[in-house]
């Protein structure tokens, strides 16, 4: 649905991370993906099973910080702590039991992932997100969240032409924003030192200035899946972090 008589910001300051990390677009093109459901014995049962009570590769620490009423959960897998590879595995939530529903390649910051992470780092915060708002440039393509289709989304065209459709689709990550506004809605409630605008968005087949991306098809696909009523929410990090 859209929502009407939004204040429109410049995108310069929405787009992920800040302008001046924006500003490279930068990192590597991807290697090959590993595998999105890691082995080791994170998320085992004691009989050497995976256990389908927690999300794979995911650690006690995180797993406890997806709340109990979370349906969905979109797990970003970082290949390394400095890589900007990834991949992206949607769950789903079948009694107490979690279900892999499709995965995708996908990219993260340029300079891999952090645990602190700073306006202008150009690495992605590892932790758990909610989601609850989406927009793009693009018009609605059926997305369950709340979906705000602005032109002020577009990135500038003094960027990269391959930059160009980055913000066709974007799903807002819940990191140092305001929940139920717009995904370039530019509060930052712990301040402008701790980041802000980490989002879902289109690839441009290399790193980012600190959100994921992936292909328009899976950006598609997880705006027309992502359900509120399941509070969806995102675990990402580096496969370390992750378990840790």
């Amino acid at each position: 649905m859209r929502i009407d008589g939004v204040r429109r910001v410049a995108i310069a300051v929405a787009a992920c991370g800040t302008l001046l990390a924006a500003l490279s677009g930068c990192g590597a093109k991807g290697r090959a993906h590993s595998n999105p459901e890691p082995g080791g014995q994170a998320g085992k049962s004691s009989a050497g099973s995976r256990d389908p009570r927690h999300i794979p590769g995911v650690g006690a620490r995180l797993q406890r910080r997806i709340p109990a009423d979370s349906g969905q959960v979109v797990a970003v897998y970082g290949d390394g702590k400095d890589s900007a590879d990834s991949t992206v595995v949607l769950y789903a939530k079948q009694g107490a039991a979690w279900q892999r529903v499709r995965s995708w390649p996908a990219h993260n910051g340029k300079k891999g992932w952090t645990t602190d992470h700073h306006s202008g780092d150009r690495r992605s915060p590892v932790g758990v997100f909610t989601l609850t708002d989406a927009g793009g440039v693009l018009k609605d393509p059926g997305a369950e969240l709340p979906y705000t289709q602005d032109p002020a989304f577009a990135a500038p065209r003094w960027w990269a032409k391959s930059h160009w459709h980055d913000f066709d689709y974007v799903i807002a990550i819940d990191y140092n924003r305001v929940k139920g506004t717009p995904p370039n809605n530019p509060t930052r409630p712990e301040g402008e030192e701790k980041g802000g605008s980490i989002w879902l968005h289109m690839d441009h087949g290399s790193g980012t200035s600190g959100c994921v991306s992936m292909s328009k098809s899976a950006m598609a696909y997880l705006l027309r899946s992502l359900d509120p009523d399941r509070h969806p929410v995102v675990v990402m990090g580096d496969r370390a972090d992750l378990v840790s």
